[in-house]
């Protein structure tokens, strides 16, 4: 499918972007926190990354998403794998790692902001930041991002399923389909999506959170770009 094939700009009336993965680097320090679990529990277990996916599959419906749910999860999969062989200090050090988590600096990602600023330019559509996880933790990497100027609007939610894709048409103001999102992830940002009828850009980046794997999703109505400065010829700015 060609990638002005799959919708026409001037059907799309509201824009929304995925955050983290999309706009800034985030996966990328959280394998920071992973390498240092699995430095600490190699000696311990044969396959320290599956046992941390495992703690985490476990948490999500308590959890949930977030730096702070991937924080326990770490320090309760240290402890269960780890016990009384992990010393304070190294638990402190874990600890002080995923602390970290909850600073990252939501540097934008190349072209993130002069594409953001031609569609806000253009006048045509309105934007939103449509992202889940932890509401204090993701408003401030907004806020240090630089780019909440860019939208009219922020929805942060516990999980991206269709009906939170239906109440972001609610708070836009629009039908599902007149509405674009547009994010890393087919699972949460594409699959749901097209699920209720709007339209998806998916632009992958380079790791995925595992959490995040799918084999495929129906692609009808999504588009397929390598970098973000791309949704300019899409939307033909």
């Amino acid at each position: 499918m060609g990638q002005k094939e799959a919708f026409k700009p001037s059907d799309i009336s509201v824009i929304a972007f995925d955050a983290d993965d999309t706009l800034w680097d985030c996966q990328s320090y959280f394998e920071t926190v992973e390498r240092h679990l699995h430095g600490l529990l190699s000696p311990f277990c044969s396959d320290p990354a599956a046992e941390l996916f495992s703690t985490e599959s476990a948490n999500m419906d308590d959890l949930g998403y977030g730096s702070k749910a991937f924080t326990i999860s770490v320090i309760e999969t240290a402890l269960r794998v780890g016990g009384q062989h992990l010393s304070a200090d190294d638990l402190s050090a874990l600890m002080r790692s995923c602390r970290q988590l909850l600073h990252i600096p939501a540097t934008p990602l190349p072209e993130v902001e002069d594409t953001l600023r031609a569609i806000r330019d253009a006048d045509k559509w309105k934007l939103a930041v449509f992202t889940k996880g932890e509401i204090q933790d993701q408003e401030k990497k907004l806020e240090r991002s630089g780019l909440r100027q860019y939208f009219d609007f922020v929805d942060i939610v516990a999980d991206k399923t269709e009906e939170a894709f239906r109440s972001l048409c609610r708070h836009a103001g629009t039908e599902p389909e007149r509405l674009l999102m547009v994010g890393n992830s087919l699972k949460s940002d594409v699959a749901p999506a097209l699920a209720i009828g709007a339209k998806a850009v998916y632009i992958p980046f380079y790791v995925t959170w595992k959490m995040e794997h799918v084999d495929d999703v129906e692609r009808d109505g999504m588009t397929e770009i390598s970098h973000f400065g791309q949704l300019k010829d899409i939307l033909v700015l």
